[in-house]
């Protein structure tokens, strides 16, 4: 297909992948482009990705979305990080902040010198050396850049969804409403030539963006591209989700709390509070999951509780012949490191510096596809962390999590990790050490040794020394508004719905 202009992107679904793809292509590259999105109201999203991590951010920023502006529109609250409850063991609590713990060095991270403290009696946490865990646990929050305090964000997923469509619409993009009913493909080549809709429309175009959710209407149905399943290390294949009222000023942080056979989301947005919960068919039914949820939210259900199916994977090609994948067209990872939105932001950052102007090239196309594939592998390995590396032996679920085989990848990670506290970040993959031995460590994996350069400091330095950084993240946190106070002042929403 090469020496073949692409003039016309066409997106299939709304939602926020959509629009996302949508306000990108419609504000970076625009001017050279005919891009339109087709979107049924009759097809509902699964609206509940609402909470994120700090990357979002840069992804505002390359499209010059003000920052307060988008916060009142989606009912946004800050967000530090996430506080697991009940993961390592029960009654446990740790938070995974978006910053990296203590004052590390050339020769190895700062964990290396917490772990010789906890030999010599330190009770402290690792995270008792980061200034996200001070801020969080007393409810903090300021912009505070020059401290290191990155943060990210919690938002109503269907408010975003609207300013993203408003935007998008701005800056050229043209919305059609409608049902897809058959997709025509080349009998010559497979690509995808046109799209039928329900009124009798048809619409054809050089590129097409699959947007469509978990029904993958271009991406499988039509091109049949097969799915890499990973539900063997990752079983849960439910979620049941339900808005409630809030009853009290919202935390910059989101709480997973597990369960016996699963675990819990609770999202704090402006007006109202985001409830789930993630679980495993084979050990809790469905009905027995939404009594478990009801009974431990806060607030009055506002929504009706909603069953979501899934199965954790992913497209064995998120690019295959002239579409591109994104969102639950292109794979699943559960929410519980809230990656969802970035795989989003990531695939149509790579797929627009891959842009084939005069055609596509197979070459290019198997790059966007190896590195989707290690992106995708690389956060599966996290989140598998989560469930593996666990002292819970109270429930079936627990028990196959704690025993089960992991991907080679990740257990070699583990070995590393346990033996003398060794972390290395591979390629661009996106948690750092920081994420890493905080999960770790938060549920009771502790290394059996640490770097000998930490031993070049004496016993009394090495305490003098984590005791200065505790007072010093504890002062500055003190300094900050509440939550609650700073979200008034700088972007509380008059919007109700």
């Amino acid at each position: 297909m090469k020496n073949k202009q692409m003039n016309k992107v066409v997106i299939v679904g709304g939602g926020t992948a959509g629009w996302m793809a949508a306000a990108a292509l419609g504000k970076l590259m625009g001017k050279n482009l005919d891009v339109c999105l087709i979107e049924s109201d009759q097809i509902g999203t699964v609206g509940v990705g609402e909470a994120t991590i700090p990357l979002l951010i840069g992804f505002h920023q390359l499209l010059g979305i003000d920052e307060q502006e988008f916060m009142r529109a989606a009912q946004v609250t800050f967000k530090l990080g996430i506080q697991f409850e009940n993961w390592g063991a029960i009654g446990d609590s740790y938070l995974h902040g978006f910053g990296i713990p203590g004052q590390g060095c050339w020769a190895c991270p700062f964990h290396h010198f917490w772990v010789k403290s906890v030999q010599l009696g330190n009770k402290a946490p690792l995270t008792e050396y980061l200034l996200h865990r001070h801020a969080a646990s007393a409810d903090k929050f300021q912009l505070d850049p020059e401290s290191g305090l990155a943060y990210a964000y919690h938002f109503d997923a269907t408010l975003y969804a609207r300013y993203l469509r408003k935007f998008s619409e701005q800056h050229g993009v043209r919305r059609i409403e409608g049902k897809v009913v058959d997709v025509a493909t080349s009998n010559e080549n497979g690509d995808i030539e046109s799209l039928t809709l329900e009124s009798g429309e048809r619409i054809s175009g050089d590129l097409y963006i699959d947007c469509s959710g978990f029904r993958a209407l271009l991406i499988e149905q039509a091109l049949h591209t097969g799915y890499e399943d990973w539900t063997h290390w990752l079983p849960c294949d439910r979620a049941v989700a339900v808005q409630t009222t809030a009853v009290k000023p919202p935390v910059p942080y989101t709480r997973s709390i597990a369960h016996e056979s699963g675990w819990q989301w609770q999202i704090p947005l402006q007006h109202r509070v985001g409830n789930g919960l993630v679980y495993c068919s084979q050990y809790l039914g469905d009905e027995d999951a939404r009594e478990l949820l009801l009974d431990n939210v806060d607030g009055e259900p506002i929504t009706e509780p909603r069953l979501i199916r899934f199965r954790t994977g992913r497209r064995r090609k998120q690019w295959n012949r002239n579409c591109v994948s994104l969102g639950l067209s292109s794979g699943f990872l559960e929410p519980l490191e809230s990656t969802s939105l970035y795989l989003v932001q990531s695939g149509l950052i790579r797929f627009m510096q891959f842009f084939p102007t005069t055609g596509i090239d197979p070459v290019e196309v198997d790059e966007y596809n190896r590195k989707s594939r290690l992106e995708f592998e690389y956060i599966r390995d996290f989140i598998i962390m989560h469930y593996h590396v666990t002292q819970r032996d109270d429930s079936p679920f627990w028990n196959y999590c704690r025993t089960m085989d992991v991907p080679e990848s990740l257990a070699r990670r583990l070995d590393l990790f346990r033996s003398n506290g060794r972390l290395f970040r591979e390629d661009f993959e996106l948690f750092f050490d920081g994420s890493w031995s905080q999960v770790m460590t938060g549920q009771r994996l502790m290394p059996e040794g640490y770097h000998p350069i930490v031993d070049v400091m004496s016993d009394a330095e090495l305490k003098s020394l984590l005791n200065d950084i505790s007072r010093s993240y504890a002062k500055t946190a003190a300094s900050y508004m509440s939550h609650g106070d700073f979200l008034d002042q700088y972007c509380r929403s008059e919007v109700t719905d």
